[in-house]
């Protein structure tokens, strides 16, 4: 088996886990919630408005402010509807594992061991310049 045959075989073994079918789920639960969805549009709506607004040459400061306030407030009603927080949930679970595999994938054309390289996101600190596990 070469490895683009390897690579999608492990596409294959990533679409089995239970981490990508609960984001398929959450997904679709997401789509078909009516709420959630007019939620979506009117937070894209806004932010077409504030983006129209911000490009006039004699923008009002005062319109900008208030479409800012509509637009944090619907996101937030966003964030807390159950089915967008059980998508992140998920999608975050599926991230991290897919974060994992490519990881250790780098590490080993990096010349690693392949039975003992990991990537362990708990000791990220976030400076991408120091690690090599990453990328």
């Amino acid at each position: 088996m070469d490895m683009i045959e390897l690579a999608r075989e492990l596409g294959r073994e990533i679409q089995k886990d239970q981490r990508f079918l609960d984001v398929q789920v959450a997904r679709q639960q997401s789509d078909e919630d009516e709420g959630l969805q007019k939620a979506i549009g009117e937070f894209n709506l806004k932010r077409m408005s504030i983006n129209n607004e911000a490009q006039k040459p004699e923008r009002d400061e005062e319109k900008l402010q208030k479409l800012n306030d509509e637009l944090r407030t619907v996101y937030a009603e966003i964030m807390q509807n159950g089915n967008m927080t059980g998508y992140n949930t998920a999608k975050s679970e599926l991230d991290a594992l897919v974060q994992r595999v490519t990881a250790i994938v780098t590490l080993c054309a990096d010349g690693e061991n392949p039975d003992t390289c990991d990537y362990d996101a708990a000791s990220c600190g976030g400076d991408c310049g120091s690690c090599g596990g990453c990328h």
